[in-house]
């Protein structure tokens, strides 16, 4: 049974900074890839960061260069590191294993 959680989303002013974290368990986690996706009100989910087993990551382009994806595969979990935050950033994020399995997700709201 895989299950991810999200944390470490709350409030913040623009230009500040937010690290979510991902705890997964259920399955060989190291072999995955992993990815933070987010839904704002109103708009379709979207994909943030991805990371490859090999620690490889791409960013969409609006969040290069202020927003980082790490992995700790002796934790089973993954982090996204985001800084120099906007408005635009408020939503939903949600940690996924392979685009197949979902969190429950953690709210950013940056005002």
């Amino acid at each position: 049974h895989v299950q991810l959680v999200e944390s470490g989303g709350g409030s913040v002013q623009a230009g500040g900074s937010l690290r979510l974290s991902c705890a997964a368990s259920g399955y060989t986690y190291s072999s995955y890839c992993m990815g933070w996706f987010r839904q704002a009100p109103g708009k379709e989910r979207e994909r943030v960061a991805t990371i490859n087993s090999d620690g490889a990551t791409n960013y969409a382009d609006s969040v290069k260069g202020r927003f980082t994806m790490s992995r700790d595969n002796t934790k089973n979990e993954v982090y996204l590191q985001m800084t120099s935050l906007k408005s635009d950033d408020t939503a939903l994020y949600y940690c996924t294993k392979s685009f197949a399995s979902w969190g429950q997700g953690t709210q950013v709201t940056v005002s």
